[in-house]
């Protein structure tokens, strides 16, 4: 699709293609900037955020099953950035805490996203970005929650 053809396509085709487009990059990003994939990002924030945790508790923060999240944990401690830890009271129970490096980073992340860079010359205008902002957050509510839309509920 021709970015100069454009103008005449339905907004939700736009968002769609925009969704597309800013995950391909963020994706991008994520590994060459932190070594990270979406879901050991996922990780990394819910640890940062809650600190040490049971894997059964931490997949359930990252919406993903017990068992896809052993891959994922895997993957970010030979990364160096997670460690299990078993309890010495029972060997069986294992909690999933951020190493130094893994903490590091996930500072560093959460300062990358809350930078306050604008992202197009529309959202750099505040009162636009608000508008932007208040379209967005009521999208998805609406797709999360699977409300029609007023023109399909005509």
């Amino acid at each position: 699709m021709k970015l100069a053809v454009m103008d005449d396509v339905p907004l939700g085709r736009l968002v769609a293609l925009a969704g597309r487009l800013a995950t391909q990059r963020w994706q991008q990003l994520l590994t060459e900037e932190f070594d990270l994939t979406p879901s050991g990002m996922n990780v990394v924030m819910t640890l940062l955020r809650e600190g040490e945790l049971p894997h059964g508790e931490v997949a359930g923060h990252c919406m993903v099953r017990p068992a896809t999240l052993t891959g994922i944990i895997d993957t970010l401690e030979k990364s160096g950035y997670v460690e299990r830890r078993r309890s010495a009271g029972d060997r069986r129970a294992v909690t999933l805490a951020l190493t130094e490096h893994g903490a590091e980073r996930g500072r560093r992340l959460v300062a990358y996203m809350h930078r306050g860079a604008p992202l197009t010359t529309v959202d750099a205008d505040p009162a636009k970005a608000a508008v932007v902002r208040e379209f967005l957050l009521e999208l998805i509510r609406k797709l999360h929650t699977g409300e029609e839309s007023d023109e399909r509920s005509r």
